[in-house]
């Protein structure tokens, strides 16, 4: 039988007032909702605490420094990642939690299924190929997405020092949790449509940077901060996939 854990969402957010409603409504009862907000100016912030989410600010731009400025913030024993831009459902990470808090695995990992026409442009499912490949010559983990949807216990990610605060950040997690050992589950989840334009992957020109923050990531010796003996008692490293949640 799992264990009660207490649960935060991390929602990175910038300029997301459209999606906020759908998201927030899915969160499930009982766990926090932290919206990251990046420096947003249309009115995101003050929607999303009218919604009764938690906001913490982010000055610094860049999708890892709202990431990890939601990190900090919270306090749940099991953290939570999802996008804010209503293309990942949150009430899935039910799901993941599940699993974290059974001690089935240390990180689940959502692999995204894309839902009709538009919902994984093909340039960015490009650049996300051949990151997974080059993760495999890495790790040795055997992913098919580097997706941000994801479940771990805080104490856990906190050790893992991250320090990327741009694209790179989600890989990161996975590089430093693979070298320190963690059991990492990877699951199919629906990817919809997102609303609006993606900070990120929405122009071939954003999703190369992206990529190239990421190979600077792959580019870290492995044994570095997260394989300095603050995870010991892991499990060897491994990946496995699952049907959707």
């Amino acid at each position: 039988m799992s264990e009660t854990v207490t649960v935060d969402v991390v929602l990175p957010c910038l300029n997301e007032a459209e999606a906020l409603p759908w998201v927030l409504a899915r969160i499930p009862e009982g766990w926090r909702a932290l919206v990251v907000d990046n420096g947003s100016t249309d009115g995101s912030a003050e929607l999303a605490r009218s919604l009764g989410a938690t906001v913490v600010s982010e000055s610094r731009r860049g999708f890892g420094a709202a990431c990890h400025a939601g990190l900090l913030a919270a306090e749940a024993d099991v953290v939570c990642f999802c996008d804010c831009d209503a293309s990942l459902d949150p009430g899935l990470l039910a799901g993941f939690v599940a699993e974290v808090a059974a001690g089935g695995a240390d990180l689940v990992l959502g692999r995204r299924r894309p839902q009709g026409r538009g919902a994984w442009p093909a340039h960015a499912r490009a650049g996300n190929l051949a990151l997974a490949r080059l993760l495999r010559r890495r790790t040795g983990l055997r992913l098919r997405d580097l997706g941000p949807m994801r479940a771990a216990r805080r104490a856990d990610l906190l050790a893992l020092d991250l320090s990327d605060r741009r694209s790179g950040y989600p890989l990161q997690m996975v590089v430093r949790a693979a070298d320190a050992g963690w059991r990492i589950r990877e699951v199919n989840v629906p990817y919809l449509p997102r609303s609006g334009k993606s900070k990120v992957t929405g122009t071939w020109r954003g999703t190369w940077q992206a990529v190239r923050d990421m190979s600077r990531v792959l580019a870290e010796p492995a044994g570095g901060p997260a394989g300095d003996g603050r995870t010991a008692g892991r499990a060897g490293a491994g990946a496995s996939s699952g049907g959707a949640r």
